[in-house]
């Protein structure tokens, strides 16, 4: 019968030391980490939330409901969103429609006294300000109007109206007014001159600014979001009121925030050339 190797007493003793020290270890690793986490951080917090010292060893031990370590003040904002326009089949259709009865009879009834019978503006100074709604397209009127609607632009004469309306009849005005005006549609066709800077931000962008030319999407068929509107030929008060409220966050129904990265980039006095120049009166 074989006989089992003895093992060595030095082997013994050294298998002891190592265990006592890897419990020696965790030990102190263990009350440093208590230390740590029911002492020296809640002394550190305590103040921060109004607590006592015991509250605070208490909460971070589980023994109380736990709070953020500073009060937090209550938000009362509410969310509103960025857009929620759809372009359904039923949507689209009603857009390529054109001048409907429908669409005229609520262009009648509800917009021709503050936008025209043809979508040219009826503003005038100093009273409100009035966008012309001659030489858009219908993606455009409908995109700003189902955004009145929804709340994600707020105007304090637009929104009761919009939201007076049902979504067909958005569509229906937005196609008739883009119909409607095509004997205007050079308005958004016209050849601009002004100061060369003004006309490089509008035609070429800055890219040391990282800004976009303006016409690279404010000009129909220009290849950008459906809904952008035409910007050539619209007054130039309206104009610098949407800019600088893009460029404060004021108006943000902006997707992806593009309208409010370029504005705000812009410096109050570029953005009041520019107005001008698109009007015509640079």
């Amino acid at each position: 019968m074989a006989r089992e190797p003895k093992v060595r007493p030095e082997k013994h003793r050294a298998d002891a030391l190592w265990r006592a020290r890897a419990a020696g270890a965790l030990v102190i690793a263990v009350a440093v980490g208590g230390l740590l986490g029911f002492v020296i951080i809640p002394a550190g917090q305590k103040s921060g939330a109004h607590l006592g010292m015991g509250q605070a060893m208490e909460r971070a031990a589980g023994l109380q409901p736990g709070s953020p370590a500073a009060p937090q003040p209550i938000s009362t904002s509410a969310a509103l969103p960025v857009s929620t326009v759809s372009w359904d089949p039923e949507i689209m259709k009603i857009l390529a429609s054109g001048n409907t009865q429908r669409g005229a009879a609520v262009a009648a009834q509800t917009c021709a006294a503050c936008h025209g019978d043809k979508g040219l503006s009826q503003s005038i100074a100093p009273g409100p300000v009035f966008p012309s709604l001659a030489g858009q397209s219908p993606y455009a009127i409908y995109k700003q109007l189902h955004d009145f609607r929804s709340g994600a632009r707020v105007n304090a004469q637009m929104t009761p109206v919009a939201k007076s309306l049902e979504v067909a009849d958005l569509a229906a005005v937005a196609a008739y007014y883009s119909a409607a005006s095509k004997e205007y549609a050079a308005i958004g066709k016209r050849e601009l001159l002004g100061d060369p800077e003004i006309e490089q931000l509008a035609n070429e962008g800055d890219s040391h600014r990282r800004l976009p030319a303006c016409l690279a999407c404010h000009v129909n068929n220009a290849g950008g979001p459906i809904e952008t509107p035409v910007i050539t030929g619209q007054g130039s008060d309206y104009l610098l009121v949407q800019l600088n409220a893009f460029a404060s966050g004021q108006r943000k129904n902006d997707v992806y925030g593009r309208m409010r990265d370029v504005a705000g980039k812009l410096t109050p006095a570029e953005r009041a050339a520019l107005a001008r120049y698109f009007e015509g009166t640079l």
